[in-house]
């Protein structure tokens, strides 16, 4: 199977959604009980994966993440391992998979049908939310020195409702800017179906 060709087009739409990725860690709001803040960081990943397909969405997350983790301080104003390594730093790890995930299912899903909008949706939540806490939990629990349940406690049950908002608000965003903007407009590359423009 030939390698896709990375696009000069594609790499600068990564680079904006890393961009969005980066302000978007810097508005969150801080409960207080617990280190994880409320913030649209996942909502940036679910955009990013769903518009930018599956490439060029795990890259723009990222590098973000690469840059972050060599210093440079982009994810709230702080960089180094000692970021991803701390307490949220579970979370952050999975961002750009979260992004890859979301960008591969929902290039298969066509129509601009409600049954479209739930897909999509649920695709949103299960990866952009979800999925997230598959190693964000755990690392939580062990940077905290709690049990796994308290740690679902300080990590999880109060942001799912919010979760559940920010993936239908990505998923009514994806359905019309997919019909002007196709990936392989934003790329400059071909998907492997077409997507939401059915």
């Amino acid at each position: 199977m030939a390698m896709k060709k990375i696009s000069v087009r594609g790499m600068a739409f990564s680079a904006l959604f890393g961009a969005l990725f980066v302000a978007s860690s810097y508005l969150n709001i801080h409960l207080g009980f617990t280190p994880v803040p409320i913030s649209l960081q996942n909502l940036a990943v679910m955009l990013a994966g769903a518009i930018l397909g599956p490439l060029y969405g795990f890259c723009s997350i990222a590098l973000v993440v690469v840059l972050t983790a060599l210093g440079i301080p982009l994810l709230h104003g702080s960089g180094g391992l000692t970021l991803l390594l701390g307490p949220t730093g579970g979370f952050i790890w999975m961002y750009p998979f979260a992004a890859l995930l979301i960008g591969w299912f929902v290039q298969r899903v066509k129509g601009r049908s409600l049954v479209s909008l739930v897909l999509v949706f649920i695709i949103m939540e299960v990866f952009g939310s979800l999925l997230l806490y598959i190693t964000g939990v755990p690392w939580l629990a062990h940077k905290a020195g709690v049990s796994l349940q308290k740690a679902m406690v300080l990590g999880c049950y109060p942001y799912l409702p919010g979760d559940a908002v920010k993936a239908a608000l990505a998923a009514i965003i994806l359905i019309p800017v997919r019909q002007v903007f196709p990936i392989s407009r934003i790329t400059g590359g071909k998907t492997a179906s077409q997507t939401l423009n059915s």
